[in-house]
């Protein structure tokens, strides 16, 4: 009998969804199965979302998605439990009222409608109908702030900003579905976003307050200072440097000390100084950068962390041009980094996505167009022997020129190892024997290519599943003399990113200079709205 009951049902449920299919009115209830057992759950009339539209017109662009959603819960309500709206409304709704928290600069449309019906909705008892504007505001909202916060501006804004990765798809119904399905379950938990979004968006938070009771004073020095000092000075830096959570102590001294100066390398590390801490006009310089800078800085980062697939569960290398970093992960989980040196800004590294493929050890150098015709041709008119002295040769003509490649050895300009991933731009990771550049702050020297300071250890990464490639062998070929491919098992994704604002592992907020000025741009069109063009 009761099997006979529950199939009874299923029909039930599928004649609904073919009367909803071919566009009719669905339902007063729909019946949802849950093994042997049957729930009635209050559903509504699929023609009054086109109505709902009508009357709010600034979020009909989300009208096919709400028909979707809710389509493939049968028209159920999904807001509410009986008449009585569930926690996770209130969640969204705050989450929408206090856009500013995730950086955005423009409010989602009907924000006072929305306020108005959240405050007037008061519990029923189960019976109650319950309120069918209440319930498509809600997930209208929920399309519209989700589409800002976890995907951001247009495609075509974000590679008019010099962004060139693939863009992340979400998938906003599911999300959506797994938020209702989690009671208590706060909005920004298990987001759809790459994980830089929320730590930025909490220092966002803490720069945003700082701003409001802060007149932030300009420090003003022009000697040089010694530790042992005193002056008035070091009181004002000791409570901006506590502000800042670099310093931890007396904020009412007046002495330049091993604790204030502890302080100050903090604060230099975490942006991108030499770290000596040494009151040097470089260090006064970026404690005077006013609160505002900063403050973009991080909503412009907190849009770029929009754009990156949530996670990955294998291998993969991200490149941060302007930190001069590469990064190692496995499955999301950082094993190790090394310094990097990236393009000039007249020859800038590209924002891209690749995927490594080959190890080529001992490799010939190609020499480039541009930097045959501006180095190399008159280098050899200067002198005879330039093709030589380089470790040079011509192995054809091509488009009126010589071919010219450098032969593999401890002085090729590509080192004694390159990783190759295809790409249009010419781009790839490489050795030099230029080892003293990893030395220098700032890391911006090469024609575009990615100099990284461990080339061994990144070999031996990328080849730990082929057999036989153990250090011994890495370190032979390397300095063979004689070009060698190998091609990887298994391609390795590689991001060379651009972020200017992030969180390290340790959770303290880095800020680095914008060497290519790909910010300002980014932060007209999410501030100012400006266009692409």
């Amino acid at each position: 009998m009761k099997i006979y009951f529950v199939r009874c049902l299923l029909i039930c449920a599928a004649s609904c969804a073919w009367l909803t299919s071919c566009g009719q009115q669905t339902p007063k209830t729909t019946i949802v199965i849950h093994s042997d057992t049957a729930v009635v759950v209050n559903s509504f009339d699929s023609t009054k979302i086109a109505g709902f539209f009508q009357h709010y017109p600034l979020l009909k662009a989300n009208e096919t998605e709400v028909m979707d959603f809710y389509r493939q819960r049968a028209f159920a309500y999904a807001w509410f439990d009986g008449g009585s709206l569930i926690e996770q409304a209130s969640n969204l709704t705050s989450r929408i009222l206090n856009f500013k928290s995730d950086g955005l600069s423009k409010a989602t449309p009907y924000q006072p409608a929305l306020d108005s019906l959240i405050n007037q909705a008061e519990p029923n008892t189960k019976s109650h109908q319950p309120d069918i504007q209440m319930e498509l505001m809600l997930t209208a909202q929920y399309f519209n702030f989700s589409k800002a916060v976890y995907e951001g501006i247009d495609v075509s804004a974000s590679k008019a900003s010099g962004w060139l990765l693939p863009r992340k798809k979400v998938a906003y119904s599911e999300y959506l579905d797994s938020l209702l399905k989690a009671p208590g379950k706060q909005l920004s938990e298990k987001e759809p976003v790459y994980r830089q979004y929320e730590l930025l968006r909490t220092f966002l938070r803490k720069y945003s307050q700082l701003q409001a009771k802060d007149k932030w004073l300009p420090i003003v020095t022009t000697r040089k200072w010694a530790l042992g000092d005193t002056a008035s000075i070091f009181k004002l830096i000791r409570a901006r440097l506590c502000k800042l959570d670099d310093f931890v102590g007396d904020t009412l001294s007046n002495a330049y000390d091993a604790q204030l100066q502890n302080g100050i390398k903090v604060f230099q590390d975490r942006h991108g100084l030499t770290v000596n801490g040494f009151l040097n006009k470089e260090t006064v310089a970026e404690l005077n950068i006013p609160l505002q800078r900063w403050i973009t800085q991080i909503l412009v980062n907190m849009e770029r962390s929009r754009w990156l697939p949530v996670n990955l569960n294998a291998d993969y290398v991200a490149v941060n041009i302007p930190e001069f970093k590469m990064h190692v992960y496995h499955a999301d989980r950082l094993l190790w980094s090394c310094s990097v040196v990236v393009g000039k800004t007249e020859h800038p590294t590209t924002a891209f996505y690749g995927e490594i493929q080959y190890v080529v050890f001992s490799p010939y150098w190609n020499v480039p167009p541009g930097i045959l015709k501006n180095e190399v041709l008159p280098g050899i008119k200067r002198n005879k022997s330039y093709l030589q002295d380089h470790n040079m040769e011509i192995i054809g003509r091509q488009n009126g020129l010589p071919v010219v490649r450098q032969k593999p050895g401890d002085d090729n300009s590509l080192g004694l190892v390159k990783f190759l991933f295809p790409n249009s731009y010419n781009i790839y990771l490489h050795d030099t024997p230029s080892k003293s550049l990893f030395g220098e702050t700032s890391r911006a020297f090469s024609h575009g290519c990615i100099r990284i300071a461990e080339p061994a250890k990144f070999a031996a990464f990328l080849l730990k599943e082929n057999a036989n490639w153990d250090d011994t062998k890495i370190s032979q070929s390397m300095h063979a003399g004689k070009e060698r491919y190998v091609t990887l098992t298994k391609k390795v994704p590689v991001f060379i990113a651009y972020f200017t604002a992030f969180a390290d592992r340790a959770g303290h907020l880095n800020f680095r200079k914008d060497i290519y000025n790909l910010d300002q741009r980014l932060a007209d069109m999410l501030l100012l709205g400006t266009d692409v063009n």
